[in-house]
């Protein structure tokens, strides 16, 4: 897995949540509460999302083959969408399961210092973890929002880490509040809502993961940054006179397949026609160095022909001249 692909992030947030769910499930062991039960399956789930990552970051990068021409880039995009399953169904309706038990069937809080203090002890570790993960997407992120990152980006792997490191912050907060509460009232019940809040939580998160990741595997083309810096390289003005039309779309997060129509003049020989093809991909590869896969089609610009309705920017990552 590449830089951009946030090993490091991913690596410390497995560390952290692997010694966060033993904490907690020794702090459930003790005290009985149903939150520290959710939020340690949460943790497992996390840890187990974590691992998946690195697997598939280590399967993307096995070389192409015959019934793969175009390599297993993608796997990254597959083994992300794995993780909003497991996140949605093994840390998600257990702790609604778990919390909705609770409701009914309520009972006090024993040896309350162990939630606490396994709580606090659990903040500030995922306190590291999301520093690291925020400091990784940095380096990355340029002048994106914080919203457009996680939308845009084609590497998975740190926005799925962002959102989990989030949303378990989150709901370290409201198991501490719900055991608070419980403990504070002496009714169990606000344990069991704690736990329901933290399970919808992780639900919500897992449906944005889903979603943003549905959109990588069916296929997204380059950003609009990456397609303005191809159309600028293509045109040289002399060998290649015009781009008629192009289509770019991701193979994984690192490679790019770019293909395009381009215009060259009517007298080129044979000869010329292939020197200004290799020039053209070699100034788009300077220009995107992610664009690996490249396919360029010659042809004779007409007036009479783009006029008479032809509109490839209707295909996703199409743009036409």
């Amino acid at each position: 897995m590449s830089a951009s692909g946030g090993t490091k992030a991913i690596v410390a947030a497995l560390a952290a949540n692997l010694a966060i769910a033993v904490a907690k499930f020794v702090a459930f062991l003790f005290s009985g509460s149903s939150s520290m039960l959710a939020e340690s399956v949460h943790s497992l789930a996390d840890s187990g999302n974590q691992g998946l990552l690195l697997v598939g970051g280590k399967k993307a990068q096995r070389e192409a083959t015959p019934q793969h021409p175009f390599g297993y880039g993608r796997e990254r995009y597959i083994y992300a969408f794995l993780v909003s399953i497991v996140l949605f169904s093994v840390g998600g309706m257990f702790a609604i399961y778990e919390g909705y038990e609770k409701i009914k069937d309520p009972h006090e809080i024993e040896a309350w210092y162990w939630p606490v203090g396994v709580l606090v002890f659990a903040i500030i570790a995922e306190s590291f973890s999301f520093r690291t993960a925020i400091k990784e997407s940095n380096e990355v992120r340029g002048g994106l929002s914080w919203t457009e990152f996680v939308r845009r980006a084609k590497a998975p792997e740190l926005p799925v880490v962002l959102l989990e490191d989030l949303g378990a912050l989150v709901g370290l907060v409201l198991a501490l509040a719900g055991v608070g509460l419980a403990l504070g009232t002496g009714n169990g019940v606000w344990d069991g809502i704690g736990t329901l809040c933290i399970g919808i939580l992780l639900i919500a998160i897992a449906i944005v993961l889903a979603a943003e990741t549905k959109s990588l595997l069916l296929g997204e083309s380059a950003g609009i940054d990456e397609v303005n810096r191809i159309e600028a390289a293509v045109v040289d003005g002399d060998t290649v006179t015009r781009l008629i039309h192009m289509r770019t779309l991701h193979l994984g997060p690192e490679e790019l397949l770019v293909a395009a129509k381009i215009a060259v003049r009517h007298d080129d020989t044979a000869t010329e026609v292939a020197n200004a093809i290799n020039a053209a991909e070699e100034r788009i590869r300077a220009a995107v160095p992610i664009a690996r896969v490249i396919y360029l089609e010659p042809d004779i610009y007409s007036a009479t022909a783009a006029s008479a309705g032809q509109n490839p920017a209707k295909a996703p990552g199409g743009s036409a001249h």
